[in-house]
């Protein structure tokens, strides 16, 4: 589910410059998911602090500049949990360096160097590739 609100906020933050506010559908249909999954999403985003709504007919959702600047693992943490960079490959309950799963030692650098990243990289970051078409949310 992080990764649909991941794109979801980025999609947003690339929509700043314009006047209005975006909606549920134009959201799900620039990420390519469902409206529904989306709707949820954007919910416990709104209840995050991650972005912002507004109710009515002429509402809709939109990101301020500091939110834009918010690094990624906000987003991740809002929807899915700390726990994303800090669980077991294998899903296992009990697995730690002294008490490791099979593939402990080879998962374990790969999940800290995606949590340094999350925590590095900013949407704003990554909204300007969207922006110039070097990157895309949906394909």
């Amino acid at each position: 589910m992080c990764k649909t609100a991941i794109k979801a906020v980025i999609f947003l933050c690339s929509q700043t410059d314009k006047d209005a506010y975006v909606g549920i559908k134009q959201i799900a249909d620039a990420i390519n998911s469902s409206e529904h999954t989306v709707g949820k999403i954007l919910q416990s985003l709104v209840k995050g602090g991650i972005i912002n709504s507004i109710k009515g007919p002429s509402g809709g959702f939109f990101i301020t500049e500091a939110q834009g600047s918010l690094p990624l693992i906000k987003i991740v943490e809002a929807i899915d949990g700390r726990e994303k960079f800090t669980e077991c490959g294998l899903g296992l309950s009990k697995c730690s360096a002294s008490h490791p799963c099979p593939i402990h030692h080879l998962y374990e650098p790969i999940r800290n160097g995606m949590e340094r990243v999350f925590r590095e990289k900013k949407v704003c970051d990554l909204c300007h590739r969207v922006n110039i078409g070097e990157a895309y949310l949906a394909g």
